[in-house]
């Protein structure tokens, strides 16, 4: 009975990760309390992946990242692109997974795809190369760069504290670095190779106008206030623009001067031309309504010495996420305009206002240069175009990188463990000024702690209830008749697998114990299991869905959803095979070895 329960609440874990009714780390609390309730956990272990060494260094991470991202000591290398890039396409995708790669070793790395994506924008405009070339690579390359070392991800930490409690210790810091290094150089030989050709050439800087860029040509229009008009006199929050026509005036020309009226004191007169967005249906009633012409042959510009315009997206850890514009009251807020949302491969021009956001949207706004500076200091948005570097603590970048040195070198000698030279780390960061206490919440992914938190109870239950022995035991007999490569790379398909329908996280939390009791069950050595299903786990590039840096460089890069499989299935299939040879090369599969 404690099985079949068990096994249901996985089966609800899975249904309920795949259709997303709720965010994951939603979901994961929810499954925690529900074994509680079932009776499955006690309190006390449904609340221990709080305290988790995993789920704390996890947390130590996000921080020394986000120090080492605000001190701006990563946007060195920029210079370095620029020199080496070159204009072969095989050359710039090399030359930039051999710059992200060993950095994602040691830092998160969607603080480094963050950094990255604004820095190829850049390099892409000087080069006037299409950033649907280089976006995807940067993606990937940090994925494959995070497999080098314990703390490249989330899932390798997480995996090293699952190790050590089924018994095994902990991994040492650069305990599979030289087969990450080697899986490392392979996959960046195939981007360099592959990708130029399977990549389209979609989103060429200066090619085409952002307007256009956006499908928004048909969505703006100057209309002129006439003498008979019924909004004479009247504010623009008092003539229900917003609510009845989806209309957002961007500004309004009088008497030769451009304003941007936002005050319910500022009043509309005769002859007042204003530039609007809306569709071309719903002006025409305007029109019919409150008396306006339409200037047939408008001449506007969205930039002039006054406003400009940018692209930011929704980073993975925004407070902006699941509210609508309408909500967040974002043009009072940030004293800036949204015309329009890429989700993906498609442009959102209209009710915008009721929009709920997403995280990998990008919005592109249009405001008053001082605000589109705010923009860029704001921790809920990533501004990827154009970018102007925001006020970075360039004056603590060296002490930065010596933290992050120190904690590194105290965990690769066993001085003191990861979780502890983590959390020193964290403690100099706030000391030395680096970051400041309130910044420390901000920069912390709290949907993966939760996620974390919350999953690690399952595998306390699956553990518990035999569920695992009895998975373990199915998996046996599938696979007892098996080569212990083939084994391997039957465990390896089956993590990508989840990883891509749940999370990278959930896939090593409920993989990495089944692994571990089939090794011991037909007399394996335990390591070459944890490895593959923790490298399978890591490794997500079937869709832009499966991982946050390809959610985060989908919409930048003007890319569709089989962009991504079309490089990533190739990549995948060398790797089902790559890992699970190299796992047995390094480190053998006999108990004997």
């Amino acid at each position: 009975m404690s099985i079949a329960l068990t096994l249901g609440v996985l089966a609800i874990t899975f249904f309920l990760f795949i259709v997303e009714w709720l965010p994951v780390d939603i979901t994961a609390i929810g499954i925690a309390v529900l074994l509680i309730l079932l009776g499955l956990i006690t309190p006390e272990e449904g609340i221990a992946g709080f305290s988790n060494s995993a789920t704390i260094t996890v947390m130590a991470m996000f921080v020394l990242s986000a120090a080492i991202e605000r001190t701006g000591a990563i946007q060195v290398v920029s210079e370095f692109l620029q020199q080496k890039g070159g204009k072969n396409p095989t050359r710039q995708i090399f030359v930039l997974g051999s710059i992200v790669g060993p950095i994602t070793a040691f830092l998160n790395n969607t603080a480094v795809v963050a950094v990255f994506i604004p820095i190829v924008e850049n390099w892409c405009r000087k080069q006037n190369i299409s950033t649907s070339k280089l976006l995807i690579p940067l993606s990937y390359a940090t994925v494959l760069g995070g497999t080098i070392t314990v703390i490249g991800t989330s899932t390798n930490v997480v995996a090293s504290g699952l190790s050590k409690q089924l018994g095994y210790g902990e991994f040492g810091l650069f305990e599979f670095a030289p087969m990450g290094l080697i899986v490392f150089v392979i996959g960046l030989c195939y981007l360099a190779l592959a990708a130029p050709n399977l990549l389209p050439d979609r989103r060429k800087p200066g090619e085409i106008s952002t307007v256009e860029n956006y499908g928004l040509r048909d969505y703006f229009s100057e209309i002129i206030v006439t003498h008979q008009s019924s909004l004479i006199g009247k504010s623009l929050p008092a003539s229900d623009f917003h609510h009845r026509y989806d209309l957002d005036v961007l500004e309004v020309i009088r008497d030769g001067i451009t304003y941007r009226p936002t005050s319910h004191d500022w009043l509309l007169m005769a002859g007042d031309i204003l530039l609007v967005r809306c569709n071309r249906d719903r002006l025409l009633t305007l029109k019919d309504e409150r008396g306006l012409e339409i200037l047939p042959d408008a001449k506007f510009s969205l930039e002039s010495n006054e406003r400009s315009i940018a692209e930011a997206l929704i980073i993975s850890n925004s407070s902006l996420i699941g509210s609508s514009l309408q909500e967040l009251r974002f043009r009072q807020r940030y004293n800036s305009t949204v015309l329009a949302i890429r989700r993906g491969q498609d442009c959102l021009c209209e009710r915008l206002r009721d929009v709920r956001l997403r995280f990998g949207d990008v919005l592109l706004v249009q405001g008053p240069h001082d605000s589109l500076r705010g923009l860029q200091s704001s921790p809920e948005l990533l501004v990827v175009e154009p970018r102007e570097l925001e006020p970075l603590k360039r004056d603590k970048a060296g002490l930065a990188l010596t933290i992050a040195l120190g904690t590194v070198l105290a965990a690769a000698t066993e001085t003191v463990p990861i979780l502890v030279s983590a959390l020193a780390g964290v403690v100099l960061v706030i000391a030395t000024g680096i970051l400041r206490p309130r910044e420390i919440y901000r920069v912390i992914r709290w949907d993966i702690i939760f996620l974390l938190a919350g999953l690690m109870p399952l595998g306390t239950a699956m553990e518990k209830s035999g569920a695992t022995d009895w998975l373990a035991s199915q998996l046996t007999q599938v696979g007892g008749h098996l080569s212990g490569f083939w084994l391997l790379v039957l465990f390896y398909g089956v993590t990508t697998l989840l990883t891509e329908a749940l999370s990278n996280n959930a896939a090593v939390l409920l993989m990495l114990p089944i692994a571990v009791k089939v090794a011991e069950t037909l007399e394996f050595y335990t390591l070459p299991f944890m490895l593959v299903v923790m490298f399978a786990a890591s490794n997500s590039y079937l869709t832009p869905i499966g991982y946050q840096t390809n959610t985060m460089v989908y919409g930048p890069g003007g890319y569709k959803f089989l962009d991504f499989t079309r490089v990533g299935i190739p990549l995948n299939l060398i790797l089902t095979f790559l890992v699970p040879l190299m796992s047995i090369w390094f480190y053998g599969l006999n108990l004997s070895h």
